[in-house]
């Protein structure tokens, strides 16, 4: 099961972010094998403000543990979350699914 997760940076959290950064990064590495992608939101200026992540889990409550422990949620980072299911069918110029 997919799901595409929305995640907006609070106000003013650029430096908390940088800063755990390395961490959220390491978490993302140990868990590779249920990105399908991931990325950073950025603002009309170019500055990070937020993250877009294409994840695949067995069920939402193996994505909700994730959540529980994702750094950017520890720290206060994210504000606001918003998870959606979403059938992928392309993912790195290959058909994945019908």
């Amino acid at each position: 099961m997919q799901f595409v997760i929305t995640a907006y940076d609070g106000e003013g959290m650029l430096a908390k972010r940088m800063e755990v950064r390395p961490r959220h990064l390491e978490g993302m590495e140990r868990l590779k094998q249920h990105i399908v992608c991931a990325g950073g939101l950025l603002d009309d200026a170019g500055r990070l403000k937020g993250s877009v992540l294409v994840m695949e889990f067995q069920n939402r409550e193996e994505l909700d543990s994730y959540l529980a422990s994702e750094i950017y949620v520890v720290e206060h980072v994210w504000e606001t979350i918003t998870v959606e299911r979403m059938n992928v069918v392309y993912a790195n110029g290959e058909c994945i699914s019908s």
